[in-house]
């Protein structure tokens, strides 16, 4: 499959031939019982980094988030959260299934919430209803485009929480992606949040990984939910090393991603038949309807998989996903374009 230029997620990304040495050479030990180093220097980095007392390594995005819903429900309570967000929708039901926690979807603005959302929202008191106890907020977004949050709204929002005693998540599966979007710092964002999940294996190109920060209290509390869900590790440094090579090489990089989409989103928005947002492209995600005369979301996709060009149709029948990362260059999202174009100009 080398050969297909890969639009479909950051997750395919290879790692690259420094990082697997860099695995190949990572000191290890047993996580479990704390005497990994490598997994050690990577929790406390992540930690100061974000500006938290402590982290906690994890397999995945998914399992991160998670560990923090359990860490700060109990069994009956509710999450808030944006409706297209990922806790709600491609976590197969983790919060009801690992921790007997409901999801209340809220509609918001790109998969952002703001206070004009959630206000009135909160229940609790009357026996009828799951008591609020956690916000769970994304950036930057995945099906709401990419977009991120400025910091502004991020305070506006995580002090109404905190003000009306809720406890605050946030999925930065992208994160290091909305920092350089916005030119803020992982610990500006952090900051507003109780704990803070960041994704290793998306656009900072790592096999596996995500990690967890928090305070020392909250992140006790999320190794035991990692060791209750079955993701307590061993020689943890092999994959801890990659991660540790990713937060030296190919953080600053994540621009170039973002000039490709914001590049390829152009150079689509000039095909007849194809409406693309072109100032809501803000990170490396790039969405786009493709007109109904063209053919559907899922025959396009299939179009351009026989022509080379891996792509997701991104939920709604009209509709389809580019994600640029460090294993796709600017020749190759021009060509990607160019087959589009073909298959939408034939049709």
């Amino acid at each position: 499959m080398s050969h297909h230029i890969e639009l479909r997620s950051d997750t395919f990304t290879k790692p690259t031939l420094p990082m697997r040495q860099a695995m190949a050479a990572a000191e290890v030990g047993d996580d479990m019982v704390g005497e990994d180093p490598t997994v050690n220097q990577l929790e406390a980095r992540m930690a100061q980094l974000l500006g938290k007392p402590a982290a906690v390594f994890a397999c995945s995005g998914t399992q991160s988030n998670q560990m923090a819903v359990w860490t700060h429900c109990h069994s009956g309570d509710e999450l808030l959260i944006e409706a297209s967000g990922h806790i709600a929708n491609y976590e197969a039901g983790g919060p009801a299934a690992l921790s007997g926690v409901s999801v209340r979807r809220l509609d918001g603005d790109f998969g952002r919430l703001d206070l004009k959302h959630l206000e009135g929202q909160i229940r609790g008191g009357n026996v009828h209803y799951s008591p609020t106890k956690l916000l769970c907020l994304e950036n930057s977004t995945n099906i709401g485009g990419g977009r991120t949050y400025s910091l502004e709204q991020l305070d506006r929002v995580c002090s109404w929480a905190h003000q009306n005693g809720l406890k605050t998540h946030l999925d930065g599966a992208r994160l290091f992606n909305a920092c350089a979007a916005r030119g803020y710092t992982p610990g500006d964002v952090a900051a507003h949040f109780d704990t803070v999940s960041i994704c290793f294996s998306k656009g900072l190109g790592c096999p596996m990984g995500s990690i967890l920060v928090g305070s020392t209290e909250d992140i006790a509390r999320a190794r035991r939910a990692r060791k209750l869900f079955g993701g307590a590790l061993r020689q943890a440094g092999i994959p801890a090393a990659a991660c540790l090579y990713a937060l030296d090489h190919h953080v600053e990089r994540l621009r170039e991603d973002h000039a490709n989409a914001k590049l390829f989103a152009e150079l689509i928005a000039e095909i007849p038949g194809v409406t693309v947002d072109l100032n809501g492209v803000e990170t490396n995600l790039v969405f786009f309807e493709i007109d109904p005369k063209l053919g559907t979301a899922d025959q396009i996709s299939q179009k351009l998989k026989e022509r080379g060009v891996l792509m997701y149709p991104a939920g709604s029948p009209y509709r389809l996903r580019a994600c640029t990362h460090l294993d796709v260059n600017e020749s190759q999202i021009r060509q990607a374009a160019e087959v589009l174009r073909g298959i939408c100009i034939v049709a």
